[in-house]
């Protein structure tokens, strides 16, 4: 297997994909700023909710978070065209995992899935050919690279999809619920809502969404499916892309196919001015720790998106494991929370007035356990600062795919008092009503 994993393929499907990849980000990065999500997630707010356990990374004062992300392109179009690519790509995954881990007001899986590439892309020798970095003669340019480099990212996508197919076999995707409900509330015009939401139509994205996030990678890796495989990813994603807007998320999803072909294919489709790789010319080995830190990381990723299997009660109601688990667009969740606060040594009770704090945004996320309880930390901390020891009392309702409101949180525990569990359950939450 390492003999295999080691063995020279032309390294055009990897340099191409750097391109793809580079450009991607600097489209995420500057078109954060012109659509306004910079302004309104991390500077028209008082406060954000980072990931639990990374309080400390917050948005940069005033004008901070725009240069931030003007930066952040630059460093995109340094890692498209393979300048200082190393440094470049290695500051770009720092960027963006800073991004994503410092707030989760508009938390999305392909946010996860870039900084997991971007990880893996710090590996692997996708500058060493079309790029500055060779042109100016800081690296040797090479026609190949060893077909691990392949693989890996095969591996990643695959699980993207397999999680997902999988994540789809429960009621309310099966009977067409959640796709009504993601259809009926689109930008659409009313002639095209009133398509999407006919029981036909529902049904049908329902079960090609499991057909196709359950065989695409087969058909990707078999050759004689593998172009109309690639055509049918066309459709799909900019369909999503039209109809959802999504972002970049599907042209990523996309770029992933130059790894299924023939290398050779690549080369001459897309690289026509690149020589001919000759096996015999290369030779490759991987240091011990850098192995070890790929395998671990791949574990990590095939292991994580399991976790809520081990906890108590179903995600889709107690949303824990739901994160960085590939259980993309799955359900509709809405509700509200409002936070009682007792001061422990005079009685006094309140309600937190969570509109002078928190964008209608951030409000309308209150519906997860882990955002109900980073406030009520938040909240804590306030009157902390003020000398007061407070308990706090979370009256929260959720409602999933439309049915009715429950209450979510038990009324009679002190969120400011209890822990945070990451792979357990937090007993607070109250049980599926449905």
């Amino acid at each position: 297997m390492l003999k295999k994993a080691l063995t020279p393929i032309d390294n055009a499907p990897l340099v191409l994909f750097r391109i793809v990849f580079g450009f991607l980000f600097v489209c995420e990065s500057f078109g954060a700023i012109a659509t306004g999500w910079v302004k309104s997630n991390l500077v028209d707010v008082q406060m954000t909710f980072s990931h639990i356990y990374m309080d400390w990374l917050q948005p940069l004062p005033g004008l901070g978070m725009y240069f931030y992300f003007a930066f952040m392109g630059l460093v995109s179009i340094a890692v498209m065209l393979g300048y200082r690519y190393r440094w470049s790509m290695i500051l770009l995954t720092l960027l963006w995992s800073g991004v994503y881990y410092m707030q989760k007001t508009s938390y999305n899986n392909h946010y996860y899935l870039m900084v997991v590439i971007c990880i893996y892309m710090c590996f692997l020798p996708a500058h060493r050919y079309a790029s500055l970095d060779v042109k100016q003669g800081r690296v040797k340019e090479v026609l190949a690279m060893p077909t691990y480099s392949s693989w890996i990212l095969i591996t990643q996508i695959a699980l993207v999809y397999i999680y997902g197919t999988v994540a789809k076999f429960y009621p309310d995707w099966l009977d067409g619920t959640f796709v009504r409900l993601m259809y009926s509330s689109i930008n659409a015009p009313e002639f095209f809502k009133e398509i999407f939401t006919e029981p036909w139509f529902y049904l049908t994205i329902s079960y090609l969404g499991i057909l196709y996030d359950g065989l695409i990678i087969p058909l990707l890796l078999c050759k004689r499916t593998r172009t109309w495989a690639v055509i049918a990813s066309l459709v799909f994603h900019v369909f999503n892309s039209i109809t959802l807007q999504i972002g970049v998320f599907p042209y990523f999803a996309l770029s992933f196919a130059l790894f299924f072909y023939d290398p050779e294919f690549i080369r001459e489709k897309f690289l026509k001015k690149k020589p001919k790789m000759y096996p015999g010319d290369y030779s490759f080995s991987i240091p011990i720790w850098k192995a070890v830190f790929l395998s671990v990381f791949m574990l990590f990723q095939l292991l994580l998106p399991l976790r809520h299997y081990i906890i108590a009660d179903d995600v889709i109601w107690t949303d824990e494991g739901h994160r960085l688990s590939w259980r993309m667009m799955l359900r509709s969740r809405s509700g509200y929370t409002y936070f009682n606060v007792v001061e422990k040594e005079s009685g006094k009770k309140s309600q937190y007035p969570l509109e002078d704090k928190l964008s209608s945004k951030q409000r309308a996320r209150l519906t997860t356990a882990d955002m109900i309880w980073q406030m009520a930390q938040i909240i804590k901390k306030e009157y902390a600062d003020k000398g007061l020891d407070v308990a706090v009392y979370a009256d929260s309702w959720v409602s999933i795919n439309g049915r009715e409101y429950s209450m979510f949180i038990d009324d009679s525990v002190d969120l400011a008092s209890v822990s945070w569990s990451y792979f357990g359950h937090n007993e607070w939450i109250l049980p599926k009503p449905f």
